[in-house]
């Protein structure tokens, strides 16, 4: 680019995961081949949801058919400032040749603001981006995209519950009917840290004539809305399968683990998505619709801080495999929003890249004219993790406070439900 050899963001001290009300700061690094003139350069820092979808749409007629969008868009700030230069618009400064370090410094508002995300339909960002303002040339840009993180602390009573449900069918065929099949689920708790892991214990009830087989799945709900119309996402991780249940025997899980990987927090503070997580515990039976059961679960920012007695689960009783998939869930409630102020942390906090990997936060005026922009427009969001996870001790059936008991649901054989 002539005289500009470098040009680019860099955060104070490497840091770039925040949550509400933090400083954000660093400097815009120019390095320059001979003297630069300019009106002024400016900084930019920018936080903003934004929601797209298409739908085919016929028009009953020759016409055919017809495509219709879906966008809502929610800035949560812009803020700006003045490096060098000045505001007036026929001003001139000039940038001597050298090496550069332009210092700025921006306040994230303490709460109102949700956690990066970046999904099929839409996402939160929070990005910084500076430019040249030149003289009868075209502006230089740089851009960088950071990580904010909306505290939810799973340590609260509400998320320490345990979660329960208990679900139940008959099979039958022609003319026969099969005794019942039951399933009665738990998790130990009702919020998790990604790096965690839930402990699922559950009762396997098989009076029919045919061999089951338990296994549970984490899904992730992304809920969309624009228009008043709403789009939903459901994408599975982990998944644990158990030993197949014979015919009229019982089957048990006492404490099973299923691995919370880098996903995104719950976001329940964004009014066009959110995103919420759930455990389905469900028995396949060959030959008929599977048995399923859900326990919603809370994905928080600040760990487990406990650490009791713990014991490992015999590995031969589950298997883990990760994959994805989409699906259509109900329309999720209302959105609300509350104002939390950053957590305290008891040790420094670890953080992993997120399991959905990078993305590309380019927007349609990064790029005008085609190679005016020299920052990084790649982009993977970092999310609380924890390492080295201690798992609780098991459940045991006098332990019966503080649970959350979903209502119990009988099942017909005409429901469908998703294959293992």
């Amino acid at each position: 680019m002539g005289k500009l050899k470098c040009f680019e963001i860099v955060f104070a001290g490497n840091k770039t995961v925040f949550h509400p009300g933090e400083r954000v700061q660093g400097n815009v690094i120019v390095d320059l081949k001979g003297d630069m003139k300019m009106r002024s350069l400016r900084i930019f820092m920018k936080g903003v949801a934004k929601v797209h979808w298409t739908e085919s749409r016929s028009t009953g007629s020759r016409l055919g058919s017809y495509t219709e969008h879906y966008n809502a868009e929610v800035e949560y700030f812009f803020k700006r400032q003045v490096l060098f230069g000045g505001e007036i618009a026929d001003g001139r400064d000039t940038l001597t040749d050298g090496h550069h370090e332009l210092p700025f410094i921006f306040d994230l508002p303490m709460g109102g603001i949700s956690t990066s995300f970046e999904g099929k339909h839409g996402s939160i960002r929070y990005w910084l981006k500076a430019e040249m303002d030149k003289p009868w040339s075209f502006n230089h840009k740089t851009k960088k995209a950071f990580t904010v993180i909306s505290p939810i602390d799973i340590n609260r009573p509400e998320y320490q519950v345990q979660v329960e449900s208990n679900v139940e069918k008959t099979l039958c065929c022609w003319l026969c009917t099969s005794g019942p099949i039951s399933i009665t689920s738990r998790t130990d708790r009702r919020g998790y840290c990604p790096g965690e892991s839930i402990a699922i214990s559950a009762e396997f009830d098989n009076h029919s004539s045919r061999t089951v087989i338990p296994y549970a799945t984490l899904y992730q709900s992304q809920a969309f809305f624009a228009s008043g119309k709403s789009r939903i996402r459901r994408t599975k991780f982990t998944v644990l399968t158990g030993l197949p249940v014979a015919p009229g025997t019982r089957g048990s899980w006492d404490s099973q683990l299923l691995k919370i990987p880098a996903v995104t927090p719950s976001i329940i503070n964004c009014c066009v998505m959110k995103v919420d997580y759930y455990v389905k515990v469900a028995l396949h039976i060959n030959g008929a619709y599977n048995l399923t059961m859900h326990l919603p679960v809370v994905i928080g920012t600040v760990p487990f801080r406990q650490a009791p007695s713990y014991r490992f689960t015999d590995s031969r009783f589950y298997r883990e495999t990760q994959f994805a998939s989409v699906n259509l869930l109900p329309v999720p409630p209302p959105y609300r929003e509350t104002i939390t102020p950053p957590p305290p942390f008891d040790d420094p906090p670890t953080y992993a890249e997120s399991i959905g990997g990078a993305v590309n936060i380019y927007d349609d005026e990064d790029d005008e004219p085609p190679g005016s922009n020299m920052g990084d427009l790649t982009f993977t969001p970092m999310y609380r993790y924890v390492y080295n996870y201690r798992p609780p001790p098991a459940y045991h059936e006098h332990n019966t406070s503080g649970v959350v008991h979903i209502d119990h649901v009988t099942i017909s054989a005409s429901d469908d439900d998703e294959d293992l």
